[in-house]
């Protein structure tokens, strides 16, 4: 469908102006009735469509698109120095947000003011296709000024609830946000709005550039435009945005997604508002199924059939209602606290196929593949072990803190059911399954190449760090290793299983704890306080960079106390001069300095005084390469080999090993300060 482009001479003669470099006392551009392909940059996921939609992002996941004005325009008179009053401009638009599911869906659209179409290093999901990780905070300086209309919530960004509307300058933690609403004319009262409804909303943008003032007024289609603006901020554009600065749109999903449509744009700059859209031209949206009301007479027909049926076969009334005990369910008070969405326990029966399907055993229960019948999402589903004396503590704790948890390189906690004891846990599904089983047990495959180890590393450093520094509470997994790294189909690492995990407020000490862990990755310590310390984390994580480099466990399960461990071995070669040797041999060609850095960094790590440890934002510095590895020569990280894979003679008198079949338990030794219920603590495997 062709685009109805108002003014098109005056813009396109202007549009060769702004490239020349002069300056423009105005622009303007109107699309009433859709667009053109030529209209508009787009990238990404971004397309316009055959009826003139511009779609930023259809139903995929972990996607973003954009679509941008393809000239750029200059928002600071060429006569103005740097600080100087910003050019006035006006906007207004028309958009709608199709979630794929009601409970699940993106991110949201923005509007925005960047240096580049293109918007280089941009990343999907919370960043809305506008930051990366350093800029999305304000670390960096990305020129960027955005209006979100945020349908996702996260901390991370003190975003207020999951359905606002905020003002972002250089950054997505917003100058100045609200909750989606409009204040009726009629009324003068607050009508909230929904922006994952589905329906057509509009979005009008002002901002003047003598007093700075950029207002944000949000309605739905066809209500008169607000005589009050729903947010403001006073921002000066000359300094927050590029010399010449590119204007249009942005979408972004997630784990969850939803199809992010423009279906009309007018924009002025230069003072005076942007001309009216005339709604009847707008293309309509992709048709979709309505739910069909059922009219009053059958309701009432089927209400008495209903009865009639009770009255007369109450040996089938008899036979549904112990179907219905069948899968009845449990809720109590706490679960509206944590308020991730519930699951029928029918559906997750029907999606596991009355729970057959197992693809593996997480540290207190058995995994098992499953499709929802309600919307087709593919999902791991967790069912925590009858055998757990302490399921429901650790159910809850998954719950806590995998429920309000929100990064990209942590696997994502869906929903949850519990019926008759019953726990289960609905997660993401990583198609590529855990990273232990490519690393030992891919038989004929190829081994991974050091391209996407690399990756994998640094996806789980960036996963730890969060938990350690970037969440309202220090987040102790106490349980990383390979086995609990999973991989979603593009290799990305995601660090999953928080049944260990332990939360304490930043700036406090952990409380002493029993020994909890997997062999092999316990820092040494551990045996002597029992208490599980960011510290201990880095331990275990030094000995996963040593695992994911060498291609071998840290202990073996056969090793005696007296063989040397992954530690020890590659400490040798370093000695030797030779840390290179250390490699795993099915490495093919690979980036040797970036191999021997991770050697060196994973001894670090594993250095047998917590104190001379990195933190985990070290290590993230260390990997990205804006630090160095300290210089730590290998004789100081060898003053005790046995505290190097986590055992020492105090540790005798502490704990008892077990082989099990692929990981390995300990046991606490029960003693006077012991109460019989904390005898026993399982390692996960």
């Amino acid at each position: 469908m062709a685009a109805a482009v108002l003014a098109v001479p005056v813009a396109a003669v202007l549009l060769l102006l702004a490239r020349a470099g002069a300056a423009v006392a105005a622009t303007e551009f109107v699309f009433t009735a859709g667009f053109a392909r030529e209209n508009l940059t787009a990238s990404g996921a971004a397309m316009v469509t055959a009826s003139g939609l511009l779609e930023l992002t259809n139903q995929t996941r972990e996607v973003f698109g954009h679509g941008f004005y393809p000239a750029p325009l200059r928002f600071k008179p060429d006569n103005a120095s740097t600080g100087g009053a910003a050019v006035s401009f006006s906007t207004n638009f028309v958009f709608a947000i199709v979630p794929r599911y009601p409970e699940a869906h993106g991110h949201g659209i923005a509007f925005a003011l960047a240096p580049s179409p293109t918007v280089a290093g941009a990343m999907v999901g919370k960043n809305l296709g506008l930051f990366n990780t350093s800029d999305s905070t304000g670390q960096g300086r990305s020129e960027v000024v955005a209006v979100e209309l945020d349908t996702a919530m996260d901390e991370e960004f003190s975003d207020i609830n999951d359905n606002h509307v905020g003002i972002d300058v250089n950054s997505l933690k917003s100058m100045n946000s609200t909750p989606a609403a409009y204040i009726d004319n009629a009324t003068g009262r607050l009508v909230s709005l929904n922006l994952v409804s589905g329906n057509l909303q509009q979005v009008w943008i002002e901002y003047d550039g003598a007093s700075m003032l950029l207002e944000v007024t949000v309605s739905p289609v066809g209500t008169p435009r607000p005589a009050v603006p729903l947010v403001s901020y006073t921002v000066n554009l000359s300094s927050a945005v590029a010399d010449e600065t590119y204007v249009g749109f942005s979408g972004a999903n997630g784990a969850a997604s939803s199809s992010h449509y423009v279906l009309g744009w007018s924009f002025r700059l230069g003072g005076g508002r942007a001309p009216d859209l005339d709604l009847s031209k707008l293309p309509a949206l992709p048709s979709s199924r309505s739910k069909k009301t059922m009219p009053l007479l059958q309701v009432v027909t089927l209400v008495l059939a209903a009865v009639l049926v009770l009255v007369l076969a109450s040996g089938a009334v008899a036979v549904l209602v112990k179907r219905r005990r069948q899968f009845a369910e449990e809720e109590e008070d706490w679960e509206i606290e944590y308020g991730p969405h519930r699951i029928r326990y029918r559906d997750l029966h029907m999606a596991t196929r009355g729970f057959r399907d197992v693809i593996g055993a997480g540290g207190f229960g058995t995994v098992y593949h499953g499709v929802l019948p309600r919307t087709g999402a593919e999902v791991a589903v967790k069912k925590v072990s009858h055998e757990s004396r302490q399921g429901l503590r650790e159910f809850v704790s998954e719950i806590a803190s995998m429920s309000r948890l929100r990064h990209r390189n942590l696997v994502q906690l869906l929903g949850y059911c519990r019926r008759r004891g019953e726990l289960i846990l609905v997660y993401d599904y990583m198609v590529n399954g855990s990273l232990d089983k490519h690393l030992f047990y891919d038989g004929d495959k190829p081994a991974l190449s050091w391209e996407r180890r690399a990756k994998i590393v640094r996806d789980v450093a960036a996963g730890l760090l969060y938990l350690h520094e970037g969440w309202e509470q220090v987040v102790v997994h106490r349980d990383i290793k390979s086995a609990n790294v999973l991989l979603d189909a593009d290799m990305n690492g995601k660090l999953s299983d928080f049944g260990l995990a332990r939360l304490y407020d930043h700036g406090s000490n952990p409380q002493t704890t029993h020994v909890i862990g997997t062999l092999g990755y316990l820092a040494p310590e551990m045996s002597k306080t029992g208490r599980a310390t960011t510290a201990t984390d880095v331990f275990a994580f030094g000995a996963f960079l040593l695992e994911v480099a060498c291609g071998r466990r840290p202990m073996e399960r056969y090793d005696d106390l007296d063989s040397p461990g992954l530690v020890d071995l590659v400490l040798d070669r370093w000695k030797a001069g030779r840390i290179m040797d250390a490699k795993d041999t099915r490495i093919g060609k690979c980036d040797e300095a970036d191999v021997e850095l991770v050697l060196k960094l994973g001894l670090l790590c594993s250095h047998p005084d917590p104190r001379s440890r990195p933190s985990m934002r070290q290590v993230v510095q260390i990997l990205e390469g804006a630090m160095a590895v300290p210089e730590t020569p290998p004789k100081d990280l060898g003053s005790s080999n046995r505290l190097f894979y986590g055992y020492s003679e105090s540790f005798d008198e502490f704990a008892t090993v077990f082989p099990t079949s692929g990981t390995t338990t300990v046991t606490t030794q029960p003693s006077s300060s012991h109460s019989n219920d904390e005898r026993q603590e399982p390692i996960s495997g």
